[in-house]
C-alpha cells in the first residue's frame, strides 16, 4: 500500500487530497491500482502519522524509528530520525521468511522450551547445539511441516531461521536432522512434566477434567522395521495402510497434558489403563474427572476408574438407546438450551443422562435417508435392467446386488433383498426405520458424578469436541499423517515434534483469544492439507440442519416408491415432478 496525492486547482486556488491505494494485479500485463480509502485533506502533522515507518537497530542493539518520505516533499530534512534512500537503487536479493519463524522461536522460548533442551541435550556432543536442532524441526513443523529431507534441501534456506538461531547452515543437515530425533524420545516424561507446569503458570491451567480420546495415523511404504505399525480400524480410512494409534490426554481449553503411541491393532478400550498410570506417574493422584467417548467404555474399565476413586463422564454405546425408547418417546424432557434437551434416569450408584439434539437428529435422519433414496434408486435401476434383458446370467445379478450392499451398508440393514425365478424382489422393514428415526439425535451418558445439574454434565461431555479439534490441527495444520519413516524411534520421534508444534500452535491460539477472538492461528499453507477424519457426534452440535437431498435421476414408478415411503416414514412432502426433464430438447 501507498499514500497517493490529488491535486485539483479550483478558483485559481490548488487542493491536495490524499488516498490510500494498493496495487492490484488482474492479467499478466496490467496492473490497477485500488483505493482502499480517501483520506481527504491533511495536515502535516496527519501526511507524517500516515506515512509509512522503518525501524532500524543500530551496532549498540538500540532501535529507532525512520521515517520514509516520497519524492513529493522534495529533500528530505536534515533530522537524526531520517534517512534518504534513492528507490531506484533498491534491490530485494535473497528474500526469506521472517514474521511467522520469529513467532515460533518467541513461543518456543516463552514455554520455556530452549532452557528444558539445552539442560536435557548439553551435554550430548555436536558440532551444533542439539537443543537449536530440535527448535528448527519443531517451528518448520508449525510454520510449513516438511519433510527433515525438505527442510534440508529447501525451506532453511528459505527463511531466516539463521539469524533467528544465531547458526549456519550446519544446523540443517540431513544426517543432523535425523540423529537428532534419535536423541529426543528419552525425554519425553519429562517434557510432559515441564509443559504442564507452563500451562499452570502461563494461563491458569487445572487438571482436574481431562478429555481422553485417539486417533490413529498412517504409513507411505512397508514399515519393516516398526515394531508398533499394524492394521487396524484407520480413522483416516486407509485400510490398505499400516498405522499406529496416538492416546491423548488434553485439558478442556485445548492444553495438551500427555500423549502415548500405541500399536496399530489395539482395541480403544484397552488402551485407558496404561493412560491412567501415566497421568498418576507423571503428575500425581488426584480425585479427577475422566471424560471419553463411547469406543473407550467398557465395564472394566469403568470398574477400574472406580477402584482408583476417579469420577467419570462417558458415553455409552448405540445399541443400549433400545432400553430406553419408553424414555425416548414419554419422559420428561428438560430444555437446556435450544436444540438441545435431557433427562436424567438414576440407576444405582450411577446416573444416566439421556440427551437429544434437534440439530444432530436434522443431520442423522439426512445422512440416513440419502442411503435409502440411494439404494432404492439402484435398485429399481438394477430390476429394470433384468426386465429388459440386459442382465440375464444369476451370478451375475448376484454379484451386483453384492455390490449395492456395499456402497449403501447403512440403509442395507433396514432390506430384505430376494432373487427368485427370475424376478428381483425387496421389502423394506418399516418399523425398524421408524425406531431408527425415534434414536435419531440421541446420546446416553453414564456418569458417577453427585449433585450435578443435566446442563453441566452435558456441557462436560460436549467438551470432547476439542480433542478433535486437537486432532484436525494435528493432521491438517501440522501434517502428522502419512508418515514415511521407517524406524521405530523416529516414528515415535516424528509424533513428539508435531506434539510440540502442536503446543507451539495451542499457546498462540491462547494468546489470540485473549487479544482477539476471532483471529485462529491457522496458516493458509495448511489449507490443501490432508483433514482430519470425521468430528466427534457433540461437534455438530451448533451445526445448522443438513437438508435432505432430493432424488436424482429416478423416473416413473421407482420415484413413487421413493415418494410414498418417505411420505410414511417420515411425513416428507409428496414431489412435484417424479420424471426427469429431457434435456435433449430444445427450448
Amino acid at each position: 500500500m501507498f499514500l497517493k496525492t490529488h491535486r485539483i486547482r479550483k478558483d485559481g486556488k490548488e487542493h491536495v487530497y490524499y488516498s490510500l491505494c494498493e496495487s492490484v494485479r488482474v492479467s499478466r500485463s496490467r496492473v490497477t491500482q485500488r483505493t482502499v480509502l480517501h483520506l481527504g485533506e491533511l495536515n502535516t502533522t496527519q501526511v507524517d502519522r500516515w506515512e509509512r515507518t522503518i525501524e532500524t537497530v543500530q551496532e549498540n542493539g538500540q532501535r529507532q524509528q525512520l521515517r520514509l518520505f516520497t519524492d513529493r516533499q522534495g529533500q528530505a530534512p536534515a533530522a537524526e530520525d531520517v534517512a534518504e534512500v534513492i528507490l531506484s537503487s533498491l534491490v530485494v536479493r535473497r528474500p526469506r521468511r521472517f514474521g511467522e519463524c520469529w513467532i515460533g522461536c518467541k513461543l518456543w522460548e516463552e514455554l520455556g522450551l530452549r532452557a528444558f533442551w539445552d539442560q536435557s541435550l548439553g551435554e550430548q556432543r555436536g558440532q551444533v547445539l542439539w537443543a537449536k536442532v530440535v527448535e528448527l524441526l519443531v517451528v518448520n513443523r508449525l510454520c510449513a511441516p516438511r519433510s527433515e529431507l525438505s527442510v534440508h534441501e529447501k525451506w532453511f534456506a528459505q527463511t531466516a531461521m539463521d539469524l533467528l538461531l544465531d547458526s549456519d547452515d550446519s544446523v540443517a543437515e540431513k544426517d543432523r536432522l535425523y540423529r537428532c530425533l534419535d536423541r529426543m524420545i528419552p525425554h519425553k516424561e519429562g517434557l510432559e512434566r515441564h509443559l504442564a507446569g507452563k500451562w499452570r503458570d502461563l494461563f491458569g491451567a487445572t487438571f482436574d477434567v481431562l478429555l481422553y480420546d485417539l486417533t490413529s495415523s498412517y504409513f507411505e511404504g512397508e514399515a519393516l522395521e516398526v515394531d508398533k505399525a499394524r492394521r487396524g480400524y484407520s480413522r483416516d480410512h486407509r485400510p490398505d495402510c499400516l498405522q499406529i494409534l496416538l492416546a491423548l490426554v488434553v485439558t478442556p481449553e485445548g492444553f495438551p497434558l500427555s500423549y502415548e503411541v500405541l500399536p496399530g491393532n489395539v482395541r480403544d478400550e484397552g488402551t485407558l489403563e496404561g493412560a491412567l498410570e501415566g497421568i498418576e506417574r507423571k503428575h500425581g493422584k488426584a480425585r479427577r474427572i475422566w471424560v471419553f467417548d463411547r469406543g473407550v467404555v467398557s465395564e472394566a474399565n469403568l470398574e477400574k476408574l472406580r477402584g482408583r476413586g476417579a469420577q467419570y463422564v462417558v458415553g455409552t454405546p448405540r445399541s443400549q438407546l433400545k432400553q430406553y425408547e419408553q424414555q425416548l418417546l414419554q419422559g420428561e424432557w428438560q430444555d437446556i438450551s435450544k436444540e438441545v434437551k435431557v433427562q436424567l434416569l438414576a440407576q444405582g450408584q450411577e446416573t444416566f443422562v439421556l440427551a437429544r439434539s434437534e440439530d444432530r437428529a436434522s443431520k442423522e435422519q439426512a445422512m440416513r435417508w440419502r442411503q435409502v433414496r440411494g439404494l432404492m434408486r439402484d435398485l429399481v435401476c438394477l430390476r429394470r435392467s433384468i426386465r429388459r434383458g440386459l442382465i440375464k446370467d444369476s451370478d451375475k445379478i448376484l454379484m451386483r446386488v453384492g455390490r449395492l450392499a456395499e456402497r449403501w451398508s447403512r440403509a442395507w440393514a433396514y432390506l430384505a433383498v430376494k432373487w427368485e425365478a427370475g424376478r428381483l424382489s425387496w421389502r423394506w422393514d418399516r418399523q425398524g426405520l421408524r425406531l431408527a428415526a425415534l434414536r435419531d439425535g440421541a446420546y446416553l451418558l453414564r456418569t458417577n458424578l453427585k449433585e450435578r445439574t443435566p446442563e453441566a454434565l452435558w456441557k462436560m461431555y460436549v467438551q470432547l469436541s476439542e480433542v478433535e479439534s486437537v486432532f484436525r490441527a494435528m493432521k491438517s495444520q501440522l501434517a502428522i499423517r502419512p508418515i514415511w519413516h521407517w524406524v521405530g524411534p523416529r516414528v515415535e520421534a516424528h509424533v513428539m515434534v508435531a506434539f510440540l508444534g502442536y503446543c507451539l500452535w495451542v499457546c498462540l491460539k491462547q494468546k489470540l483469544k485473549a487479544v482477539a477472538p476471532s483471529l485462529t492461528p491457522h496458516l493458509p499453507a495448511a489449507d490443501h492439507a490432508t483433514r482430519a477424519g470425521p468430528s466427534h457426534p457433540a461437534a455438530s452440535i451448533g451445526l445448522e440442519p443438513a437438508r435432505t437431498t432430493a432424488t436424482q435421476d429416478l423416473q416413473g414408478s421407482s420415484a413413487r416408491c421413493v415418494d410414498n415411503l418417505s411420505r410414511e416414514l417420515y411425513g416428507f412432502p409428496r414431489k412435484i415432478k417424479s420424471r426427469s426433464p429431457n434435456l435433449r430438447k430444445s427450448g
